[in-house]
């Protein structure tokens, strides 16, 4: 891509106004039509330039375009706003100048995108860093924020900025952001209640119920459907271009990279979710029996709705909607409100609330964006204000709105135009003067203390009695009926006999931007801007974290009868305080014009461009600037700045500044007619003669580096060669060393090899001679294994004979007992029946002579009666006393009261069994899955082991907890972890019996869903991997022993090694999982499990036979195993108490 050099070459029309020629309204006009059409949006007037809105996207603000024009002269390459943002920025960083950018213009001319355009420019120039980037993010991410609550779609514009803004951005002496300051002055927040035909309420409404999930919706209580919500417009809802749901995230994002937390931002949402519902909030009058109107709410949904949202009683909300107190002196009267009075409080609620809202947002913001250093920073102010407004219906808004634009027009008169002038008389330079507009006449009739336009609106809304907009317009008509640029229907310049056009509700003035009619209509109570106390008391009581900021009038404890300001007075004080600001700053102009009110690109409609370019004094700036000089500077930072460029100035001039000037531009042979000295400057007509110091400049800069870079080279290239000498030296002794290092090895691995084959014929000798000496002792060792397991099978048969034998008259002894017990069991029985029977019948035969002798004192029924009565007492006392005496919730818990009576012995049997069985339910309705499944597992050991081994009991309490080596976690075993596939049910450290002597080796069992695995405990490395499927049975003892064996099937991949014999301190658990996780497969046999105190062992070829028997305790109390022969292993098993 070329690069131009300087803003004349290929220009399309003139880049800078002041070289046009002729210069006339038509040219000007015309010369900006022409680069609007080649989409040269930018255009100069010495240093101001001129934005025309393309209302489009155009290529022409990429990363590249950045670098291009980085660190380049303003009149270097074409007119571009890159160019003003680099020059502020470069003053500000290397002659410390404080800035400050002024966009003006027209409300849609594009000075929001313009301020943005400034900021992500300084950002992308200045340095970087985490804590830099961090800074830049958060001063871009302020601007989404501030859009999404302040901004709002107009008639003129879809982003229309409702209030005004100024940034100041810190800098350190390098030049990098150290934070900011946001100022705001007077939102619009009349757009909260009611929005002209054809615009939007702020952008932030529709963004939240576009964008939001339904969660958030569902907390805020608010529905998608915007009909539902009287405060937003329906006809411009939807707006092309704007995706609010997409802008929403945005702004979320924006908000957290600012540093708003999570419940601050709730906070927020649920502040503007109740402005909605306050919207929907209607009225219904009635009558009270004063005959008086009061009003009242129609439906309280909405209402309650709110309240919840803020934390605020509903009855005290709904008496502040229906009554307002006044308070005097020591006294207060209280009341009612009618019906539009109700509206005008639930509007001014909304207003106050969304503008403290967005405050606070400010403020919030700041803190946020603060510099946090204490020294002195360098200063760039961005203004970015709303722009002239002339509506069809033009209020108090558009009446602020436009006395701040002519104050921002009095300041650039002051700080460009007469500046300029007054500056070449002051230094002595010829100056013919030029005639300008100068709009203080104007500020003056807005804001006189005694006769302005504000003056007397405050003094009309402070006045006692009766004020309304009809009074307050009489009183101008009476003041300013002379004022040149005033008019209304009663003042001089009216002509209201012949021009219909101005009602008797309206007043006319003629701004700088032309003239403007206000309809007075709300003037009084939008200055006003009132908030019933009682209101502010109600929202002060919330419990809402953020709504007692928001209104801290409503303290009770802090009554001000004091009446507050008005907002005319205020925002003349904001406005006042920005311009003593703005006047310390070194200003930047940026001058944006709207091409058409169509908001459509590639049209260019002249008159309304016309008719901007008179308003915002283009044409006088540029005959200044014509008449003028483009360029000056101040002697010293002049002869500083181009003293190389003579060799009697360089490199120390000795004289006055003004003399080394004029020696330097004699030498320069510089044109006298291109420059002027002044008193304490240089005057440069012509920016071309600048360019031309420049470059010489740069080319003289290029010769003393190339100087510099000289003598660096030949001083490097110097210490280089003499640093390789060294290094050489150096090198040829380590290489030195290095060859006899290298032959001296050589030797050692020679007779190392011929040390290794005499001790490998040696260590060869040696095995065989070892080898012959094995076989002989296990040939000796298998000899005797067999004799050895002949001698066990006899001793086994006769200790089977006696068990036998001694089982049968166990048997026969048990038979002649029972025999014996039923006999006495029948004669007991026999006994109980003779007894029952002779109560039975005394009992009888004593209510027989109790009828026979009280029967005449009772009537045929009544025996009926008193048995139902004493039936019905019985068992009234039985419950009751049932009621008083029930046993715990424990299932195991077996008592149960006594029965009082023989006859409710069924239904105590009863009742005692639907107790237990409801207790049951109510304690297994309390297990978790987890705990279910252990339960199981020992109910699964009770059907196994209960009754038939010793250790049982004692495992009963014990949990199973399955893994008890962590496997998972433990980082020792993270190879083992792997080489498994599934998981593992159990994982725990057992004893592998040696078969020769008896004695165990601890290894690491693990247990899965399909096998069964030994492993090495200090390696993890894995010995043995079993199938499920291989198993054949388990066997264990009845004592209370750990040991089993792991029997396998015979023919199977894993029998080839043999039966495992094991022992483990968890043999209960081990034993029951093995059988569950047998049982719960598909595809293999139920696992048996041999309980008995002699089991066969499969040891590879042989079997041997485990034998447990009960011994004295020996070693503590600890299980011993000892090999008896070949075939037998004696497990002595200490005997419990």
């Amino acid at each position: 891509m070329e690069v131009k050099t300087s803003l004349l070459d290929n220009m399309i029309g003139v880049g800078d106004m002041v070289l046009l020629e002729p210069l006339s309204e038509e040219s000007f006009i015309e010369n900006l039509r022409n680069r609007f059409d080649h989409n040269e949006i930018y255009t100069y007037i010495g240093s101001v330039v001129i934005s025309m809105n393309p209302y489009r996207s155009l290529p022409i603000y990429t990363p590249d375009k950045v670098e291009e024009y980085r660190n380049r002269n303003f009149y270097e390459l074409s007119p571009h706003i890159y160019a003003l943002a680099d020059e502020a920025y470069r003053s500000l960083r290397d002659q410390d100048k404080d800035q400050c950018i002024l966009i003006t213009g027209e409300s849609g001319a594009g000075k929001t995108e313009a301020s943005k355009l400034v900021m992500s420019y300084v950002a992308a120039v200045c340095g970087k860093g985490q804590e830099v980037n961090k800074v830049k993010e958060q001063l871009l991410q302020s601007n989404p924020v501030l859009e999404a609550f302040g901004n709002a779609k107009t008639v003129r514009n879809d982003n229309s900025s409702r209030f005004g803004k100024y940034m100041d951005i810190e800098f350190d002496f390098k030049g990098d952001p150290l934070g900011g300051v946001i100022s705001n002055y007077l939102l619009e927040k009349s757009r909260v209640v009611k929005q002209p035909r054809g615009e939007r309420n702020f952008h932030v409404f529709y963004q939240l119920l576009s964008g939001a999930s339904d969660d958030t919706l569902k907390k805020l209580k608010l529905e998608r459907d915007f009909s539902k919500y009287n405060y937003l417009s329906l006809d411009s809802a939807a707006v092309n271009g704007l995706d609010d749901a997409a802008n929403f995230r945005t702004v979320r994002n924006a908000m957290q990279i600012v540093g708003f937390m999570e419940d601050e931002v709730q906070s927020v949402l649920e502040l503007v979710a109740a402005v909605l519902k306050l919207g929907n909030i209607e009225f219904k009058p009635e009558s009270r029996c004063n005959g008086s109107d009061e009003s009242r709410i129609k439906d309280k949904n909405d209402l309650k709705e709110m309240c919840e949202l803020l934390g605020i009683e509903q009855t005290v909300l709904e008496r502040a909607f229906s009554y307002r107190t006044v308070e005097a002196k020591m006294e207060k009267v209280s009341t009612t409100l009618n019906v539009a009075q109700a509206y005008y409080a639930r509007d001014a609620l909304a207003k106050n609330l969304y503008s403290r809202l967005f405050s606070w947002l400010v403020t919030r913001i700041n803190e946020s964006i603060k510099a946090q250093a204490k020294t002195r920073h360098k200063v760039m102010g961005v203004l970015d204000i709303y722009g002239f407004e002339i509506f069809e219906d033009n209020s108090f808004e558009q009446f602020i709105i436009n006395y701040c634009n002519e104050k921002l027009q009095q300041i650039f008169i002051e700080l460009t135009l007469r500046e300029e002038q007054e500056e070449y008389v002051r230094e002595g330079i010829e100056w013919t003067n030029i005639e300008y507009f100068n709009n203080a006449i104007i500020c003056d009739l807005i804001e006189n203390h005694q006769n302005g336009i504000l003056a007397m609106l405050d003094e009309e809304c402070l006045r006692p009695g009766t004020v309304t907009d009809e009074t307050f317009l009489d009183k101008l008509n009476t003041i300013c009926a002379e004022h040149q640029h005033f008019e209304s229907r009663l003042s001089k310049n009216s002509k209201f006999l012949t021009d219909h056009s101005l009602p008797h509700n309206c007043f006319r003035i003629q701004h700088y931007a032309g003239k403007v009619l206000y309809r007075v209509e709300g003037f009084v109570d939008k200055n006003n801007d009132l908030l019933y106390r009682d209101l502010s008391q109600a929202m002060y009581k919330a419990t809402h974290s953020l709504i007692k900021q928001l209104f801290p009038e409503g303290n009770p404890a802090k009554v001000n009868l004091k009446r507050p300001p008005t907002a005319g007075f205020q925002f003349k004080a904001s406005v006042g305080t920005l311009m003593r600001n703005l006047q310390t700053k070194n200003p930047n102009y940026i001058r944006c014009i709207k091409p058409n009110d169509k908001k459509a690109s590639h049209i260019f409609t002249e008159s309304l461009v016309g008719h901007q370019a008179r308003y915002l004094g283009l044409m006088e700036n540029v005959r200044v600037r014509r008449a003028g000089y483009a360029f000056r500077q101040a002697y010293e930072p002049c002869l500083e700045r181009y003293k190389m460029l003579c060799k009697r100035t360089w490199p120390h001039w000795r004289g006055p500044a003004r003399e080394g000037v004029e020696v330097l531009m004699a030498d320069l042979q510089v044109p006298t007619e291109e420059f002027s000295y002044g008193r304490s400057k240089i005057f440069i007509r012509n920016p071309r003669t600048l360019f031309f110091l420049e470059e010489r400049r740069r080319q003289c800069l290029q010769d003393l580096a190339t100087l510099i870079q000289k003598i660096y080279r030949g001083w490097k290239c110097r210490s280089q060669f003499l640093l390789l000498k060294k290094s050489q030296i150096v090198v040829a002794a380590w290489y030195r060393r290095y060859a006899q290092k290298k032959k001296y090895q050589q030797i050692k691995s020679a007779t190392t090899v011929v040390q290794s084959y005499t001790r490998g014929w040696q260590a060869r000798k040696l095995l065989r001679e070892l080898k012959y000496q094995k076989r002989c002792e296990e040939a000796v060792t298998t000899i005797s294994a067999f004799w050895h397991g002949t001698q066990a099978r006899r001793e086994l048969r006769q200790l089977k004979e006696e068990a036998r034998n001694k089982h049968a008259v166990s048997v026969i002894w048990a038979g002649w007992q029972g025999t014996k017990a039923r006999r006495e069991l029948r004669r007991l029985k026999e006994e109980a029946r003779r007894k029952h029977a002779v109560a039975v019948i005394w009992a009888y035969w004593q209510g027989l002579k109790v009828r026979r002798e009280y029967r005449k004192f009772f009537r045929a029924n009544a025996g009926k009666k008193i048995y139902d009565f004493t039936i019905q007492r019985i068992m009234q006392k039985y419950f009751l006393g049932l009621k008083s005496t029930m046993p715990s919730m424990s299932p195991i818990d077996k008592n149960w009261p006594a029965r009082p009576y023989l006859f409710l012995d069924g239904v105590h049997t009863e009742l005692r069994r639907i107790f237990h069985l409801w207790r049951c339910k109510k304690y297994r309705s309390q297990f978790t899955e987890e705990k279910k499944a252990v339960y199981e597992e020992k109910l699964e050991a009770s059907k196994i082991f209960k009754d038939k081994k010793a250790l049982y009991p004692s495992s009963v309490n014990q949990p199973f907890k399955g893994d008890y080596l962590e496997i998972t976690k433990n980082p020792k075993y993270q190879k083992l972890n792997s080489a498994v596939d599934e998981k593992v049910l159990l994982a725990d450290v057992v004893n592998k019996i040696n078969r020769a002597n008896g004695k165990g080796t601890a290894r690491i069992f693990l247990l899965t869903k399909k096998s069964v695995v030994l492993a090495d405990q200090k390696t993890g490395q894995v010995k043995a991997s079993v199938p499920l499927p291989d198993l054949a049975s388990v066997s264990v003892s009845t004592q209370s022993d750990g040991f089993f064996a792991l029997r396998l099937k015979e023919g199977s991949a894993s029998a080839t090694k043999g039966d495992f014999l094991l022992s483990s301190e968890h043999l209960i658990e081990i034993i029951t999982k093995l059988h569950r996780t047998g049982a719960t497969a598909a595809d293999q046999e139920q696992l048996n499990i041999d309980i008995s105190d002699e089991f066969l062992v499969q040891f590879k070829q042989d079997k041997v036979c485990v034998k447990f028997i009960q011994g004295a305790p020996k070693n503590g109390n600890s299980v011993s195993c000892k090999r008896k022969n070949n075939r037998l292993l004696e497990v002595s098993v200490p005997t419990t108490a």
